[in-house]
């Protein structure tokens, strides 16, 4: 098997695979985007890190023959994913593997702005004595406020606790009680901002949470508040910040992630100097993290070359290729499923329950109902999610589990039920693979429908009334919105009503909220299947 590494790897992960048997690798770091595409036909394997652009020319110029891409990392925002399932191609990360660095990352960030580090550095280095210019705050009993409460958001909070700090923070997909054992009180996200000292962001970046922190937000929260984002770039609107901080709203904001890598020269927050730290994504970069990253990818290679078997897999299970070939519509249909329930859903789930049906109820139901929590919780954690991490993500967040085979006679030859109770509410999606294996929503709460689940769609509930159908269509052709599919369901004539809108293009904020004003509409939610 040979295996391109184009951003580097650990000289011990390095060392492992070159003793390997049956594997070749061949380094080439700095290679540009078209002499990747000029020469990936000739390899089965590549490893990269944030830097190479994995797009879907890459992964079809090599014809088929690339089989495994390793992100020694967590993050897999360049590695285009649905071109690479689709191709077949297997991509696995390292997601445990620079955790704690990540935390400890936020935290020195902390300390650096509380103490007004750097500023005061670069003033003796320039022969100034301003012992008067930089005082400082101290962290001990002030509140964090942590906003996403996963596992770096987790490791944050431990550490922030550790300095006498008191810990807060908003994440409706935990349970009650699973905060309580963290020592960490839940509140909303007004509160959150009202209340916290210093606020960090440890969410992934969904159309939820883009811009989440703006200029609306630093209105609720206390003057001098500290704000760090060691997480996505463009969860903090960074224009935004850099008024607020030239307000004095802001006391002081730190910044380890930016909207685009390298910082565009005209980034607003490259004009503040006095309240700000900025480092260049270096959440990861410690020596140890670097050696754990390459180690475990090496491994995991090392494993897939010589048993076939993908660990630590993002867009597939820990399966042989031939077993997968045969399951992978099967895992399609209810990770997406489990993706349509994760983002229709406001609220702590406290159970999740598999009903499976015909064809599926003979398969490895285990594998069928960890697809449906990965699609599930991979748009409400902060690291990336897998078929390995799932259950014990679940677990963690008190989420009960039930798997079950029916008995139940249907009209489809395979049926996978999937119930989600959140709060005081329960919601019920079945989906099916059709021949050819195509895989479709076919029930949405008992109502039928025939649903593609790819790309971005619509999903608005509405009274079935004359005229709405008619009224979504005009404000989205107004605002070049091209329509590719609408499937309809209603409970009875006059009814409720549901319409799954597939859209070409992802639909801004103004215009999801224009189509919340048509007359006999319940909601409307923007829901992304185009990385499933």
């Amino acid at each position: 098997m040979k295996i391109l590494i184009t951003d580097g790897l650990a000289k011990q992960g390095l060392e492992l695979l070159s003793a390997a048997e049956g594997i070749e690798i061949d380094e080439r770091k700095g290679i540009s985007p078209d002499e990747l595409v000029d020469i990936i036909k000739d390899y089965e394997g590549l490893v990269v890190r944030s830097a190479t652009k994995v797009t879907k020319e890459v992964i079809e110029a090599s014809g088929g023959r690339l089989r495994i891409i390793g992100r020694a990392g967590i993050g897999i925002d360049n590695i285009d994913l649905e071109a690479a399932t689709k191709n077949g191609v297997a991509v696995m990360n390292t997601p445990e593997s620079n955790s704690i660095t990540t935390a400890e990352h936020t935290i020195t960030l902390l300390l650096s702005l509380a103490r007004r580090i750097p500023q005061a550095h670069s003033s003796i280095k320039s022969g100034k004595w301003e012992r008067n210019k930089y005082k400082g705050v101290e962290v001990y009993g002030k509140t964090i406020g942590l906003v996403g409460l996963g596992n770096i958001g987790k490791l944050v909070a431990e550490r922030a606790m550790g300095l006498r700090m008191e810990a807060i923070a908003y994440d409706p997909y935990l349970s009650q009680e699973a905060a309580e054992k963290l020592s960490i009180e839940l509140v909303s996200l007004d509160e959150l901002f009202r209340r916290a000292d210093v606020i960090t962001v440890h969410t992934p970046l969904t159309d939820e949470t883009r811009s989440l922190i703006n200029s609306e937000s630093f209105a609720k929260m206390k003057e001098g508040v500290i704000v760090i984002n060691c997480a996505r770039g463009g969860i903090v609107n960074e224009e935004d910040m850099a008024e607020a901080l030239r307000e004095g709203k802001v006391g002081g904001a730190a910044f380890d992630v930016y909207t685009s890598e390298p910082v565009d020269p005209d980034n607003p927050i490259l004009s503040i100097d006095e309240n700000i730290v900025l480092t260049p994504h270096l959440g990861a970069s410690t020596e140890e993290a670097q050696i754990k990253v390459g180690t475990t990818m090496a491994q995991q290679l090392i494993d897939f070359a010589q048993k076939g078997v993908v660990k630590n897999a993002v867009n597939m299970p820990s399966l042989t290729m031939e077993q997968l070939a045969v399951m992978k519509p099967y895992l399609s249909i209810c990770e997406k499923i489990g993706s349509l329930h994760g983002q229709l859903c406001n609220a702590a789930a406290r159970q999740i329950e598999v009903t499976y049906e015909g064809e599926m109820a003979e398969m490895d139901m285990g594998y069928l109902t960890v697809s449906v929590l990965k699609g599930f919780l991979a748009h409400i954690m902060d690291i990336s999610v897998t078929y390995v991490n799932t259950p014990s993500i679940a677990e963690e967040r008190k989420i009960k589990v039930v798997e079950s085979k029916s008995a139940a006679k249907s009209q489809y030859k395979n049926l996978v039920t999937v119930t989600v109770t959140a709060g005081d509410e329960t919601c019920e999606i079945s989906g099916s693979v059709f021949s050819g294996n195509h895989g479709r929503i076919v029930k949405v709460n008992g109502v039928d429908i025939d649903v593609v689940p790819e790309g971005f769609l619509l999903v608005s509930h509405n009274y079935d009334r004359p005229g709405f159908i008619g009224s979504m269509c005009s404000v989205l052709g107004k605002n070049d919105v091209n329509i590719g599919r609408m499937h309809l369901g209603r409970e009875s004539v006059g009814g409720n009503a549901i319409v799954f809108t597939n859209v070409d293009t992802e639909v801004s904020e103004e215009v999801i909220r224009e189509i919340s004003t048509i007359e006999n509409i319940i909601s409307v939610t923007q829901v992304n299947f185009s990385d499933e």
